[in-house]
């Protein structure tokens, strides 16, 4: 009898999710898959920031030690959260297809408006690009840290710590929060975190090649494939993670992968920008030349603040 796929996800609603989406797509293709919930880090510390944890692996440690030990084949993780370079014996084998990966404002308050500044509004966020995002776009605007699963942020706005939520609307979409969502924030102004929008699934190396190549099959969207390979390369050379307010999106138009990306300080005053052009098999390559053009052009400079405020 063959064996069912093992698929490692943390235990949050959205987490499962993704683990249940990706077991319908194997099963769509005649595989049989079992989901394994594991806690992490970053699941169970939420008093810090993020920023203040170390942005590496904190959603994705104890879920490696599972693909390690194989106790699980494959690991499930919203592509956002994956650190840009991933530990020695790990890889990413597929991704899938890319949801709108706009952030959005999410209230019960149908009134509010965040270009309006003769209106006091208070966002709810644990991102650092987001705040430096409003810092440098919506000054008028105040944050607060906000952090946990969906739910969680949800209750925490409702006992009134925030009039908001600034989140992705992949997530927000997804759990049928719908009803809920009063702005999709532009991508010129809000370009999303690298990955967001897709779900991830990283493996061992030494996974069974025959099963490796069926899951590739079943999951993996090769045009979300070229966007994240070059919005990651990107990363991977700023050495970015879920601390630092850089940002990137990939497009495939008429044959053509089309990269912006940049960083911005955390005080907001800077905000780089570029934006190169070339063929999706180019994608590795695009996001370096990416990478060169932002930290030429200041951010390398704006990464050495940012990395030295981060320690304090």
């Amino acid at each position: 009898m063959k064996r069912a796929i093992r698929i490692g996800t943390r235990g949050s609603k959205l987490a499962l999710w993704q683990a249940y989406y990706v077991a319908d797509l194997l099963k769509a293709k005649g595989l049989d898959a079992e989901i394994v919930i594991i806690e992490t880090k970053g699941d169970k510390i939420l008093d810090v920031s993020i920023a203040k944890i170390g942005s590496k692996g904190v959603f994705t440690e104890e879920l490696e030690e599972q693909l390690a030990s194989g106790g699980i084949d494959i690991a499930v993780h919203s592509a956002k959260d994956m650190q840009s370079r991933l530990p020695d014996g790990f890889e990413i084998i597929a991704f899938t297809e890319r949801e709108k990966v706009n952030d959005i404002l999410l209230s019960h308050n149908k009134d509010i408006d965040y270009r309006d500044a003769s209106k006091p509004l208070l966002l709810g966020t644990s991102s650092t690009r987001r705040v430096a995002t409003l810092k440098h776009f919506y000054p008028h605007i105040q944050t607060v840290e906000v952090r946990g699963n969906l739910q969680t942020r949800i209750a925490k706005m409702e006992s009134g710590i925030c009039d908001a939520l600034l989140l992705a609307y992949a997530g927000a979409h997804r759990m049928g929060y719908d009803d809920m969502i009063r702005y999709e924030l532009s991508l010129e102004e809000f370009t999303p975190a690298v990955g967001q929008g897709s779900v991830a699934i990283e493996s061992a190396v030494g996974l069974d090649p025959a099963i490796k190549s069926k899951i590739v099959e079943a999951c993996h969207h090769v045009e979300t494939g070229y966007r994240l390979i070059a919005e990651r390369s990107y990363l991977r050379v700023l050495e970015g993670g879920c601390s630092i307010p850089v940002f990137a999106l990939a497009n495939l138009e008429q044959g053509q992968l089309k990269l912006n990306g940049g960083i911005v300080s955390l005080d907001g005053h800077q905000r780089i920008v570029h934006r190169v052009v070339g063929k999706p098999e180019e994608a590795e390559k695009l996001g370096e030349q990416l990478a060169g053009l932002v930290m030429d052009s200041g951010g390398e400079k704006i990464l050495k603040e940012i990395k030295s405020a981060l320690k304090k």
